[in-house]
C-alpha cells in the first residue's frame, strides 16, 4: 500500500503544480474546466493504437508493448486524479483512506501478484481497454471509481506489469510531467521528439539503465539530455 500511498502524494503535487491548488472543483488556475473521463477514454483510445487494429492498413505491424504500457501510465495519472478529485472534494478521504481501498480491490491483488512481461492476448487486451472507455463515458455513480480501479489493475497485469514496474514507469512518467511543465508544455514550446526520439522512451531508457536513480536524479538525466 505505501507505493499506492506515494503515488497519490505524487499526483497530487504534480496536479497542484499544473493546475493550481482547489483544481478538485473541477477548475483550473488558469479557469478551464477539467475533464478527467475524458482524459480516460482519450489516451485509451490512443493505447489502442499500440496495436495492428487496422485490417485494412499496416497488416504486420507487430504490437508495440512499450507503448502501450506508457500508454497504460498515462491512463493512470488520470483515475487517480478522478480518485483524488472525488475523494477530498466530496468524500473527505485523506490519502491513507483512498490508498486504503484501492489496495482492497481483485485488482489490486492481482497486479501484486503478477509476473512482469507476461501479457494476455492482443484481442483480451483490447477489450479490456475498451471496458475501462466505457466506465470513463458513462455517466458519474456510487462506487463506479472502485470498479474503474479495480478494471485498471487488472489491465496493467495484462499488459505486463506488476505492482513495482507500474510504480517505477509511473514515477518516471510524473517526473517527465513536471519536466514538460518547466519546460513550456503548457505554451505550446516544448520539444516532445529528442534526437529522433520521442520523450517517453528517452526517460523510460534512462530510467531501466539506471533503476536506483531518484526522482530528483530522474529530472537531472532528463534535462542534460533536452535538446532545446
Amino acid at each position: 500500500m505505501n507505493k499506492l500511498l506515494c503515488m497519490l502524494e505524487l499526483q497530487q503535487r504534480l496536479n497542484d503544480s499544473t493546475n493550481g491548488t482547489g483544481w478538485e472543483k473541477g477548475i483550473t488556475k488558469d479557469g478551464k474546466r477539467i475533464n478527467w473521463r475524458r482524459c480516460v477514454y482519450m489516451e485509451c483510445a490512443e493505447m489502442i493504437d499500440s496495436f495492428g487494429w487496422k485490417h485494412w492498413k499496416s497488416i504486420a505491424q507487430p504490437t508495440d508493448y512499450a507503448n502501450l504500457q506508457i500508454e497504460i501510465v498515462d491512463v493512470w495519472h488520470f483515475i487517480m486524479s478522478l480518485v483524488l478529485e472525488d475523494g477530498i472534494y466530496r468524500e473527505g478521504e485523506n490519502f491513507e483512506q483512498m490508498a486504503q481501498w484501492m489496495s482492497e480491490t481483485e485488482g489490486y491483488g492481482e497486479v501484486c501478484r503478477a509476473k512482469e512481461g507476461e501479457y494476455a492476448s492482443d484481442e483480451a487486451l483490447m477489450l479490456k481497454i475498451e471496458i475501462l472507455m466505457r466506465h470513463a463515458l458513462e455517466p458519474a455513480i456510487n462506487g463506479d471509481l472502485h470498479i474503474m480501479t479495480d478494471d485498471f489493475f487488472k489491465l496493467a497485469e495484462m499488459g505486463g506489469l506488476n505492482l513495482d514496474t507500474l510504480y517505477r514507469l509511473y514515477v518516471g512518467k510524473n517526473i517527465l510531467n513536471q519536466f514538460r511543465q518547466d519546460h513550456g508544455y503548457k505554451e505550446g514550446h516544448y520539444v516532445k521528439i529528442w534526437n529522433g526520439e520521442e520523450d517517453n522512451a528517452v526517460m523510460k531508457h534512462s530510467w531501466e539503465s539506471h533503476p536506483d536513480m531518484t526522482p530528483d536524479e530522474l529530472y537531472a538525466v532528463l534535462k542534460a539530455a533536452y535538446p532545446a
